[in-house]
């Protein structure tokens, strides 16, 4: 059989994943706080970016540029309006995720407001579409304890689980986003224990959403756990207090 000979002339290209390219995006701390602000799985201007990020406008714009580019958001113009958001589920566990393995550094606190805030991100927040948060491992560690979630080969969905999402209300089959994981778990950043996310974490958040168990701040990540949350949380999975209260101590420097 006829071969053609390699020409070493001949130009030739392959595709490699380029990480670095990835990691230098957020080597810039106020790309990555942009990054982290928009896990609230919001659509932003940039004006608010750049007011959140405590930098000009014109410098928001060039950032917003480099993150687009490289594919972490995605953006659409109304008018001269700019609007951005993360490009989908999966940037948002992998940031989760990022966040979970990044070394802490130390920030002040400077007023007992900022030291209330930081207790309630820590207790209770959104990760993009689903509970992240000391709330968050909490309930997927009592599903894993209770035989709805198995964790042997990657987390998947036990029939147990399902009988018990029906019996919440929860369709199980109801239609995830394009290619979205049935189950899946983020790496939580404040207790670096694993939080449930996927088409599951995604339905159960909106149940606990539409059925007042939490309420999501307007302009922040934090979610609040209601009475009726804490009494739906303790009946269906047994949550003990400490999941259901934010901690009377301040979490750890930089989390």
């Amino acid at each position: 059989m006829y071969m053609k000979r390699w020409d070493a002339d001949q130009e030739s290209v392959a595709e490699t994943p380029d990480l670095a390219a990835l990691a230098a995006l957020l080597a810039d701390r106020t790309r990555a706080a942009i990054c982290m602000a928009l896990l609230d799985g919001g659509t932003w201007t940039a004006g608010e970016l750049a007011e959140y990020a405590a930098v000009a406008p014109s410098t928001t714009t060039e950032h917003l540029n480099l993150l687009v580019a490289g594919g972490l958001l995605a953006e659409e113009r109304q008018g001269r309006r700019r609007y951005v958001r993360l490009a989908g589920p999966d940037t948002a566990e992998t940031l989760e995720n990022l966040a979970g393995l990044a070394p802490y550094r130390q920030v002040p606190i400077r007023s007992l407001a900022e030291a209330n805030h930081r207790r309630a991100l820590h207790h209770a927040r959104t990760c993009y579409d689903h509970i992240a948060g000391a709330l968050g491992v909490a309930i997927a560690d009592a599903m894993s304890e209770r035989g709805l979630l198995a964790r042997d080969y990657g987390p998947v969905l036990t029939a147990a689980g399902a009988d018990w999402l029906a019996a919440l209300g929860i369709p199980d089959a109801a239609p995830p986003a394009a290619h979205r994981a049935h189950v899946r778990t983020c790496l939580d950043w404040t207790v670096r224990r694993h939080h449930l996310s996927g088409a599951v974490g995604a339905a159960l958040y909106r149940h606990a959403l539409e059925h007042a168990w939490l309420v999501k701040a307007v302009t922040t990540r934090i979610l609040t756990l209601t009475a009726a949350g804490r009494a739906a949380f303790r009946t269906q999975l047994g949550l003990p207090d400490e999941a259901l209260f934010p901690s009377l101590t301040l979490p750890a420097p930089g989390g």
